[in-house]
């Protein structure tokens, strides 16, 4: 990277790690049992599991705690029988939960780690809620990608969709964290409150850029015995700028992406300009959990080009250290070009009853799959070029339930902006291809075969469920470009490959497969249960299971 491109960058620099012969050669600024890099929901997780075994914890943060946890939805995927499953009225076992997720995550972890993951859900949402969060048992009228205020249980996932259906019947498992408004910072603050209540110890504006690391036999790196933090000195008036800009970015990330982008810029610059460095001891093992690394260019341009085009979503501090920190001591990487990419198209619930077209003017995928799904076979099959096609029926329909049906902002008016201010319309199908240059009489073919589905005619191509057809019949006709680079329509990414662990433990592994002594890694910087496909509250759950997982395990690991 050139002098320049390092004074722009927003990407925490690692370095090679320091390899010393013995811990006891170093002078070491601070030590503990335990140091946590990352205090997101996974690092929260680890750092209270670990202090339960009654060990000391540092958690370090870039930032001030948070990352993508507190600017997500607060949804935590969990079933198996939780107590607002039954409340509402829906049986769960969780051997149903895994013969669904099974569909979801194709074999990225093994079938044990798996049910394991479900039969703990139930546990794992109750040791939440001893956290301080809280849980409801409200559902709504109808499928949506985020539930409206005052309703916290819905099927977040695919779990309706007839081809993912099991010989159970489907059981909303998408459990929202109970607030006014978006609940993920809810969520985090119940975690961060419960991290310092268990005594974890909180090191703040600070950035880990390198472990440290014994020598072993014959040249060989051996256990991981603490990390260099490059922490901004407290009190300074660029320091508190810094802590400031944390909250500006999140705030403009979705009205202002180049605004927070230039925050991201100012923010780093900060770390560059006064940040010093600190050594800190890790008796027993160090928790890699800084998130993903979605605002790592380089990666992305590396392994995922083809959502360069997205609309990145997480935290200022995803950007692939915790990744890249097991790199540099022999940690496998995996899946790195996983993407998700969230191409919404429900609500309003009315949409996915239209037909979802390639250039060609082709059907590809059952509408009302969920948006990741979507997502998925729209950039990585399609070239990342899709549209929506309606009649005017349904465009009506749709306008109610976006003015009418207690939509969140962010779902109204992008899908009203679109169907107003940027649709392509004609009096034909034929007509209506011309307008967005796919061929007529594929488009006509796709229509038609949809339309006899409808009728009951015959059985729909893609395998939609019979309530979600309806005719394509009343002109005008409309296409809705809801294609990666839509302007009016952004559609959101988040990385999901990471480091390989050990599924009992956590513990990072090699190429060969050995787990590295004294690391180990959870949340989105290690590969997990939606490191294949994402569906909504997947992530989080992951960071409460592998969270807790790697804190016990390192809170159990003997001294170096």
């Amino acid at each position: 990277m050139t002098q320049a491109a390092t004074e722009k960058s927003t990407v925490t620099p690692i370095e090679p790690a320091l390899e010393v012969g013995s811990a006891a050669e170093l002078d070491w600024s601070d030590s503990a049992d335990v140091v946590v890099v990352g205090w997101g929901a996974a690092g929260a997780c680890a750092a209270i599991e670990a202090r339960s075994a009654d060990t000391d914890v540092i958690v370090v943060d870039r930032f001030g705690g948070g990352g993508a946890s507190t600017l997500s939805g607060g949804v935590v995927y969990a079933g198996g029988g939780t107590p607002q499953q039954r409340e509402a009225g829906f049986d769960d076992t969780p051997q149903a939960m895994a013969d669904y997720l099974r569909h979801e995550v194709n074999g990225v972890v093994s079938d044990a780690t798996l049910l394991r993951f479900c039969r703990e859900s139930a546990a794992n949402l109750a040791w939440l809620e001893a956290q301080g969060a809280r849980f409801g048992s409200t559902m709504p009228a109808h499928k949506t990608s985020y539930p409206p205020d005052g309703v916290y249980l819905y099927h977040s996932g695919n779990e309706v969709v007839p081809a993912y259906g099991g010989a159970a019947p489907p059981a909303p498992r998408g459990h929202r964290t109970v607030a006014r408004g978006q609940s993920g910072a809810t969520l985090y603050a119940a975690l961060q409150a419960a991290t310092l209540r268990a005594g974890a110890r909180p090191l703040t504006q600070a950035a880990v850029r390198r472990l440290v690391v014994e020598r072993g036999k014959n040249g060989t790196l051996g256990r991981i015995v603490g990390v260099e933090v490059w922490q901004l000195p407290q009190g300074h008036s660029k320091t508190k700028r810094h802590a400031e800009l944390d909250a500006l970015i999140a705030k403009w990330r979705l009205v202002q992406p180049a605004k927070a982008a230039a925050g991201r810029r100012e923010a780093a610059a900060i770390e560059r300009e006064l940040a010093a460095p600190l050594r800190l001891r890790a008796r027993r093992g160090v928790v890699l959990a800084t998130g993903g690394y979605i605002y790592n260019p380089e990666l992305i341009r590396e392994h995922a080009p083809q959502y360069r085009r997205g609309w990145p979503i997480g935290g200022a501090g995803c950007d692939g250290s915790g990744l890249r920190l097991g790199q540099s001591v022999g940690g496998a990487a995996q899946d790195l070009g996983n993407v998700s990419g969230w191409r919404f198209i429900t609500p309003p619930s009315v949409w996915p009853k239209g037909l979802v077209v390639n250039e060609r003017g082709e059907r590809f995928c059952n509408e009302q799959v969920y948006g990741a799904k979507l997502g998925h076979e729209m950039v990585e099959h399609q070239g990342g070029r899709a549209w929506l096609v309606i009649d005017s029926r349904l465009r009506w329909q749709a306008v109610r339930e976006c003015l009418f049906g207690r939509l969140w902002s962010f779902q109204s008016l992008p899908a009203l902006a679109l169907m107003f201010l940027a649709a392509r319309k004609a009096s034909t199908i034929e007509g209506l291809a011309q307008q967005i240059g796919a061929d007529p009489a594929r488009l006509r073919a796709s229509v038609d075969a949809a339309n006899a589905a409808a009728r009951g005619e015959r059985e729909d191509a893609f395998g939609k469920s019979p309530d979600m057809r309806q005719p394509c019949t009343r002109a005008p006709y409309f296409a809705l470009d809801i294609s990666i680079g839509s302007k009016l329509f952004p559609l959101a990414t988040l990385t999901l490959g990471g480091l390989r662990v050990d599924e009992a433990d956590g513990a990072v592994r090699d190429a060969q497969g050995a787990s590295i002594a004294g690391l180990y890694a959870a949340g989105r910087s290690a590969i997990g249960l939606p490191s294949s496909r994402y569906v909504s509250g997947l992530s989080l759950a992951d960071c409460v299971f592998s969270g807790r997982r790697a804190g016990r395990a390192a809170a159990q690991a003997s001294e170096d």
